[in-house]
């Protein structure tokens, strides 16, 4: 199978700390896996887009994100059951690299680098927009270069690192939107101490116009809107190759992604929704989670939910700045990116991959203030629709990595795709259609994401499909220099 990182026990290895090393640490304990995990698939887009969302949709949204979270639960059995039989830091890359070909590999790896080192630059300006507000004597620019400078030293010291600030960020966003949940579901249901509030209740769910004001076709509208802010769930299956028991940990996440979506997103949703009616112009004024707070007369709302998606931010920079170099390193282990970018320090840490991954975020930071409507909105937009890229290659990866597995090694089938291999099928064909379906929308810009993200694309598994030639013409040479 695609070759594995070489892991060892974090601190094992010999030498100064900046000296090169050989492989990666499994310095992830579990309670940073299961917390990586849980965190990673509450992203800021949560806080801030929902309300977009159920301005479209109306309570309708509730089908939207139960729709999206099915296909994610979906994907992610998929890359549970070729990750838990094979473990590493390239994860799907990896695994399409030996199921589909080099090209596949080589292609889905580079636009997946490059989806996150842009993530960076928004989630850094983001970031910086909120403690400005806060701090405003920092100019933003400098609160950007503050927490990309930060936490990269982080990322750099070792994954145990990375590990423990994820740990705390995630914790931070799970409890508050556990508290949420928690309060606004008493206050929907009127048994709230304290508060009486005279817009919450179920019924806000057909009282405005029904559960579906502007139509069914609202539903998938909607789906376009909220896509993008499940991805992140995939992190855990690369964090899980530097951890002591990897498979151990891709099988709970993998099997604990379900009740995750319907807790964090279902039924941080449905409370916002029955706290307030859909159409209620503070959920679009404030934000939704804002705004349903207010309505509780809970002091400061706004500031709390401020911290709260500061939280969400950084947690989202930390973990796209060590997927990106986790990425980087992977390619280059497999020959797809410089074989410096694999070369690892004494404590497991691939500097040159995280110095690269970073630079090119400060560079799209730069564009993002110096041409915000021209480079970096061509950034944003063409590596849109790469989430969908990656958990397409996903489906046609297991599809074929199954086979491959049960041929070769099938105890290590400990997680299996349901139903295999027509759910497979089903969730590819979805997930085209959603693809289809952005081309016809121009309202949101998602003809535009895709057009750019498939150009990008195209041009990325060009310089594959050239690589490769060029490596058999250069084995075809080595053999006949040999022979002679």
């Amino acid at each position: 199978m695609t070759s594995q990182p070489t892991l060892t026990k974090a601190g094992s290895g010999p030498g100064d700390p900046g000296e090169p090393h050989s492989g990666l640490h499994a310095g992830l304990k579990n309670r940073h896996l299961s917390m990586i995990a849980i965190g990673g698939v509450i992203g800021a887009g949560l806080f801030v887009g929902s309300s977009s969302g159920i301005a479209t949709a109306g309570p309708g949204i509730l089908l939207s994100y139960a729709l999206v979270g099915t296909l994610v639960v979906l994907v992610m059995r998929m890359l549970g059951e070729m990750s838990a039989a094979n473990p590493t830091s390239g994860s799907f890359s990896a695994h399409a690299d030996r199921a589909l070909g080099p090209w596949a590999g080589f292609s889905i790896g580079w636009l997946y680098w490059f989806f996150w080192v842009v993530v960076l630059a928004v989630e850094a300006t983001a970031g910086a927009a909120i403690l400005e507000s806060w701090i405003p004597a920092v100019p933003q620019w400098g609160w950007a270069l503050i927490v990309m400078v930060v936490l990269t030293a982080t990322n750099l010291v070792s994954v145990g690192s990375y590990g423990e600030f994820e740990f705390w960020f995630a914790g931070i966003k799970v409890v508050a939107i556990g508290a949420f949940i928690v309060i606004g579901g008493l206050a929907v249901f009127g048994v709230l101490p304290g508060v009486d509030s005279d817009k919450a209740g179920v019924g806000n769910l057909v009282d405005h116009g029904g559960f579906l004001p502007h139509g069914p076709g609202a539903i998938l509208t909607g789906v376009l809107l909220v896509v993008f802010s499940f991805m992140g769930s995939e992190i855990a299956t690369l964090a899980a190759g530097e951890s002591e028991n990897p498979q151990r940990a891709v099988t709970k996440s993998t099997n604990s992604i379900i009740w995750r979506i319907g807790v964090f997103y279902l039924g941080s949703i449905f409370v916002v929704v029955t706290l307030l009616p859909w159409n209620d112009p503070s959920l679009k004024e404030q934000g939704s989670y804002v705004a349903a707070l207010d309505s509780l007369g809970i002091a400061n709302a706004g500031e709390i939910m401020k911290f709260i998606v500061l939280t969400s931010v950084l947690s989202c920079l930390n973990s796209g700045l060590y997927t990106a170099s986790r990425m980087a390193f992977s390619l280059g282990e497999r020959g797809d990116a410089p074989k410096a970018f694999a070369r690892t320090t004494s404590r497991g840490v691939p500097r040159n991959a995280i110095i690269v991954s970073v630079v090119f975020g400060f560079v799209a930071v730069f564009f993002n203030y110096e041409y915000p409507e021209s480079v970096f909105l061509f950034l944003v937009n063409s590596s849109g629709a790469v989430a969908l890229f990656v958990w397409l290659v996903i489906c046609f990866s297991q599809l074929r990595m199954r086979k491959i597995i049960q041929a070769e090694s099938p105890e290590k089938l400990v997680v299996r795709m349901w139903l295999y291999p027509y759910l497979t099928w089903a969730t590819a064909g979805l997930i085209v259609f959603i693809l289809g379906y952005m081309l016809t929308d121009t309202e949101h810009d998602g003809r535009t994401t895709v057009l750019l993200s498939l150009l990008v694309a195209a041009i990325v598994i060009a310089i594959a499909f050239v690589k490769e030639k060029l490596k058999v013409r250069d084995e075809v040479r080595d053999e006949v220099r040999t022979e002679v």
